[in-house]
């Protein structure tokens, strides 16, 4: 499984977005786990993929460090389990949609394990504060890299 490309799909007034045909084909089953993402975005795993992702977390933190609860807290316990209805949508918690500022227009990217969706505005104003920091991390992965 794979994932990838930039889609923009609407969210509706109920809280649903459409996953697009070519995600879905690459996404096993109808079963997906949505949560908060690192950024101002949400991210959306294959169950098996976020079970691997869910148990790295929790092996590499601890309960009594304060940086690992809040990692904890903002990704794990943040996760609802979705699925996909026969339109192809996905019903996102309003808590959720609070926290990503959807608004209406968003950004639906393919991130080769795991989707991340944006408000639209906000995915924008992202590119527009980190531009040079990707510049900057392009050159540096440059020298590990050659293609």
């Amino acid at each position: 499984m794979v994932l990838s490309g930039e889609f923009v799909n609407n969210i509706d007034e109920k809280g649903r977005i459409m996953i697009p045909v070519k995600l879905r084909a690459a996404i096993e089953g109808d079963t997906l786990m949505l949560a908060k993402g690192v950024d101002k975005c949400l991210w959306l795993f294959p169950v098996e993929e976020w079970k691997r992702v869910s148990q790295a977390i929790m092996s590499a933190t601890s309960i009594f460090d304060p940086h690992a609860r809040m990692i904890q807290r903002r990704i794990i316990a943040s996760a609802h389990e979705v699925e996909i209805d026969k339109a192809g949508r996905i019903i996102i918690a309003p808590a959720l949609r609070t926290f990503a500022e959807f608004k209406k227009e968003c950004v639906i990217l393919g991130i080769n394990n795991h989707l991340e969706i944006w408000d639209h505005q906000v995915y924008g104003e992202y590119w527009e504060q980190n531009e040079k920091g990707f510049q900057d991390a392009a050159k540096e992965l440059g020298k590990i890299v050659s293609v």
